[in-house]
């Protein structure tokens, strides 16, 4: 991975960092224990604001500042930082993925990261069908070894592509497929553990693994279990969900004696585990998806668990409040999503119809094909992070995540449930694991006022105890960490609650592990996330249109579900290249959004829009935008960056390449007279010298000048006979497409021109000052430049575009900036708003106004890449339909070209500017047969390629441009109009 940096002690590899903004102890003892850990660890240890303020928060309400942060690479140093933390009466917090629901993986005293070195899979037996991992392997990651050999792990959280084994067996995961396969706790064999007072045990099934427990914690168990036979039997509620609280009841002797299964789902606070052997299991060789319609969710939820003697993998439901605009469902307003499995694809398809005859539906469809299967799941999957925003914007939070019932009343108790948000005033929108009678739901909780949070606190005690009335569990999946652990006694009585503290002070008499969680734990209503942010908004320069014009809004938004920490994306996701490129969540969209809040809340990066720490971390930001349409909650860190970057540089100097690439509109407009000369220097030494001077990294070559800039051809050519006087056509000249590729912009002409439109260009594009979209000034956070710029462009665009006209737009990421950031950039001005409604790309304007004009046939494979923006902002059907017609086949890649506009080109940038490119487009265009077409119709992307490759990248227009009969052709063919 390239740019991974990596310190011992600080960030700048010593101690000490910034440790008086370190609560839980004093300066000088937060330096001596970094001091102490360093020593005595291989991993990497930090006491720096910027790694403690990564670890603040996990996808829960809460939040607790670490003192210090210890990426151990192995169970020896884990070993160690339990030593010096006992030592010293520091807590240990063991976390994963980051991922939790409920608080659990935050912490105040040393948090220790297991995802950074502690990832490995030991072993895996394909007969004995196991496999012994560390605990910070990420699921998807076991699965994959697993599945070439025919065999998966059974649980599968929604984030399986990014949370950690760890993780689950702490808080007992469970996911889609237990209906099937159970909880995390059904598939954990044997779990090698250190207690924070330094005891190694190994923690398994039945007798034998009893008695190899050191002698105090085997004598312990034994007398607690034997003292309390009949209300370990009788206290705990049977449904397949039940999660809440020690599963104690696994120590009984009818039950195996399963101490494995008893630590599981413990929280990290009774060991941390090292090491785990888990059970894997086979699934079927075929699988079909029924999606079951019903008239409402209370139907859905009263069928659910009817489906069950049908041996079903999944029964997942979800209402029509949460799943929007998805295509393909059948007639209803809440659906059940039920998989069925089979040796064949028919004989899976056999039972889903079977299945479907036997359920009582408004309609129903069985899906067969695979990418439509993974496109239905991507809605359920996403629904932890779509549902924290209700449908009119309003913010929902978790806290109520995933309690459970059994299956059979969960009709019921959604309708109670429904009756109780009304009673409050609440909302919220449930789905889940209806088969298992687990339900998710964010609920519009205000959690920024004393009113709101008392609210929270009674409605909570409330729902707990409707929980408990239907026989439920008061968490099925995440835990009870902070959220829940308080209302434990309504669920399990006091006295079994004190069979939970007597074996928390078994394993853990000095309390160091995880204090707060589970037991004794802190009030649901303390350490919210939300206390230190600022009470009302701050000044920015952006709209914010989506979030009531507040920042901290939006950086709330990010809720920690982590779908940015994916290591591999999907076939066309573009989140986050940067983390992809680094393995550090300081370079995820959800380590800056944390780095922000804290900015805001301004106690651990005590700086504000001056913290260096922010800074770093969003420097590796390529500003792609694809966490804006990747993101489940929309998160939209390349405008957070920019805005950031306009505050944190204002009044001071920028970089180089600030004043280099962020107005480069000016420097291209004012070479292009010397373009000839300019070029021939560029291929000097001289040229080093520039790039020194412009802070352009050395391994770039320059780009070459165009001689005739799109404009000046435009302004020289006939417009060929028959053109009406009006153009269709309003064409936007880019700054890219006139000075760098004017190629690019004859192509567009010819063909728009071919397909029977008049072309014209906006008048001011032909004068002196030509207009821009503001887009580099925007990048590089030069906001006031970039908001005069973007003035005078409205000023020259909106006589043109006031009846309803259109602007086509070449460059991808200009039109990005027209469609986004300039009504963001002018939000009090509807003249903006109407500019960026008329923007369109070079495909949608053909299908829209020339949509029965036929494009010349290609006829060849294609690849390449589609922009970061276009994917992001304007969506790429219009192209893939436009290719599929001229005969392009294949898909283009998705995730970063990683040139990324200015970003790729910036000193510093270049490994990981490269190792982007290297994930999947500079792979595919190598592997692409000599005859392709390598598409890509972004400058950054065509520039990527011929930097870094030895093919060349064209523009769709390019293509068809160059397929279209001459125009002696077309004078020659009978009836055809003359272009």
């Amino acid at each position: 991975m390239a740019d991974r940096r990596q310190t011992r002690g600080t960030r700048n590899g010593t101690p000490g960092g910034a440790p008086e903004d370190a609560p839980g102890g004093t300066p000088d003892g937060t330096r001596d224990l970094a001091r102490e850990l360093a020593a005595a660890v291989r991993g990497e240890v930090s006491v720096a604001a910027g790694d403690r303020a990564l670890m603040t928060m996990d996808a829960s309400n809460y939040r607790r500042v670490p003192r210090a942060v210890v990426a151990p690479r192995d169970a020896e140093d884990v070993a160690a930082v339990l030593r010096v933390c006992r030592e010293r009466g520091v807590p240990v917090v063991p976390r994963g993925g980051g991922t939790s629901i409920a608080g659990q993986a935050t912490g105040v005293g040393v948090v220790l990261d297991c995802t950074r070195h502690l990832r490995r899979i030991v072993s895996l037996e394909a007969e004995a069908r196991t496999a012994v991992v560390q605990p910070g392997v990420v699921l998807d990651d076991l699965r994959a070894a697993a599945g070439a050999h025919g065999l998966t792990f059974g649980p599968d959280p929604s984030t399986h592509s990014r949370c950690t084994l760890g993780g689950m067996i702490g808080n007992n995961s469970c996911g889609s497929h237990s209906v099937a396969w159970g909880t995390t706790a059904d598939s954990v064999h044997e779990l090698d553990v250190l207690t924070y007072g330094g005891e190694r045990l190994r923690a398994g099934r039945g007798a034998a693994a009893l008695a190899a427990l050191p002698q105090r914690l085997r004598d312990g168990v034994r007398a607690l279990v034997d003292g309390d036979l009949a209300l370990l039997r009788t206290g705990y509620p049977d449904l397949p969900r039940r999660i809440s609280g020690y599963a104690l009841d696994a120590l009984l002797p009818e039950r195996g004696t399963d101490l494995a299964r008893a630590l599981t789902g413990s929280e990290g606070t009774l060991g941390v585990l090292t090491e785990a052997t888990v059970k894997l299991v086979r699934p079927p060789a075929a699988k079909v998806l029924a999606v079951l319609g019903y008239a409402d969710e209370s139907a859905a939820a009263e069928a659910a668990h009817t489906l069950l003697p049908y041996r079903p993998l999944t029964v997942e439901g979800m209402a029509a409040d949460l799943v929007g605009n998805a295509s393909g469902l059948p007639k209803g307003g809440a659906w059940l999503f039920v998989e069925m499995g089979g040796g064949t694809a028919a004989a899976a398809l056999a039972r889903a119809e079977e299945l479907c005859r036997g359920a009582s539906t408004t309609d129903h469809t069985v899906v067969t094909d695979p990418a439509r299967q993974r496109a239905l799941w991507r809605v359920r999957e996403d629904a932890s992070g779509t549902a924290t925003r209700m449908p009119d914007g309003s913010e929902a939070w978790p806290g109520w995540e995933d309690c459970a019932v059994p299956p059979a009343r969960l009709g019921a108790y959604l309708r109670d449930f429904r009756e109780l948000l009304a009673q409050y005033g609440l909302r919220g929108t449930p789905y889940g694991h209806f088969g298992d009678g687990c339900i998710h739901v964010r609920i519009d909780f205000d959690l920024l006022t004393a009113p709101g949070i008392r609210r929270f606190r009674e409605f909570s005690c409330d729902l707990g105890e409707l929980v408990v009335a239907h026989g439920g569990s008061l968490s099925g999946e995440h835990g009870d960490g902070q959220a829940r652990a308080e209302l434990l006694p309504k669920m399990y009585g006091t006295e079994l609650v004190g069979l939970f503290e007597r074996f928390k002070d078994l394993w853990d008499p000095a309390g160091g592990l995880n204090p707060g969680m589970l037991v004794r734990p802190d009030r649901m209503d303390e350490n919210l996330r939300f206390a230190p942010l600022p009470e009302r908004p701050v000044d920015v320069e952006f709209g914010y249109p989506h979030d009531g014009g507040d920042f901290s809004a939006a950086v709330r938004r990010c809720v920690g579900v982590a779908k940015c920490r994916t290591s591999a994306p999907g076939t066309s996701a573009v989140m986050c290249p940067s983390y992809r490129a680094t393995g550090e969540e300081r370079h995820s969209t959800r380590g800056r959004a944390r780095l922000l809040h804290e900015m805001l809340a301004g106690d651990v990066v005590t700086d504000g829009w001056r913290s260096e720490e922010v800074r770093d971390a969003l420097d590796l930001c390529l500003s792609c935008k694809g966490c804006r349409s990747d993101c489940p909650v929309g998160v939209d860190m390349a405008t957070y960056k920019a805005e950031f970057l306009h505050h944190h540089y204002a009044g001071r100097l920028r970089p180089a390449a600030h004043y280099s690439m962020g107005r480069l509109p000016r420097w291209l407009r004012a070479a292009a007279p010397a373009a000839p000369l300019l070029n021939a220097l560029a291929r000097t030494p001289l040229a080093g010298a520039g790039k020194r001077l412009g802070g352009i990294a050395p391994q770039r070559a320059i780009p070459e000048l165009a001689t005739e800039p799109f404009v000046r051809w435009w302004g020289k050519r006939t417009a060929p006979l028959g053109t009406p006087t009006d153009p269709a056509v309003l064409l936007w000249p880019d700054t890219f497409t006139n000075y760098l590729a004017p190629e690019v912009g004859r192509a567009a002409v010819h063909v728009l021109e071919a397909a029977g439109l008049s072309v014209g260009l906006p008048p001011a594009g032909r004068r002196n000052r030509p207009l821009c979209c503001g887009l580099t000034w925007v990048s590089t956070g030069q906001l006031d430049q970039a908001r005069t710029v973007m003035r005078r462009t409205v000023d020259a665009l909106d006589p043109l575009l006031a009846d309803g006209g259109r602007l086509t737009v070449l460059e991808p990421s200009c039109a990005a900036a027209l469609r986004t950031d300039l009504p963001e950039l002018l939000p009090d001005d509807p003249r903006a708003a109407r500019l960026a409604a008329s923007v369109r790309t070079f495909a949608q304007t053909l299908e829209e106004q020339a949509p029965d004009w036929e494009p010349p046939r290609v006829d060849r494979p294609a690849v390449g890449q589609t922009h970061c923006h276009q994917h992001a902002v304007l969506g790429e059907a219009a192209e893939q339909r436009l290719r599929a017609r001229a005969g392009l086949a294949g898909g283009l890649s998705g995730g970063c070209c990683g040139l990324a506009g200015n970003f790729g080109f910036e000193r510093g940038h270049y490994d990981v500017s490269v190792a982007c490119a290297e994930e999947q487009l500079l792979p595919s265009v190598r592997d692409a047969d000599p005859g392709a077409e390598v598409l890509a119709d972004g400058f950054s992307c065509r520039t990527q390629i011929g930097q870094l490759t030895d093919r060349r990248a064209r523009h769709l227009a390019q293509v068809l441009a160059e397929a279209l009969p001459s125009r002696a052709q077309r004078s020659a063919m009978p009836h055809s109009d003359t272009c």
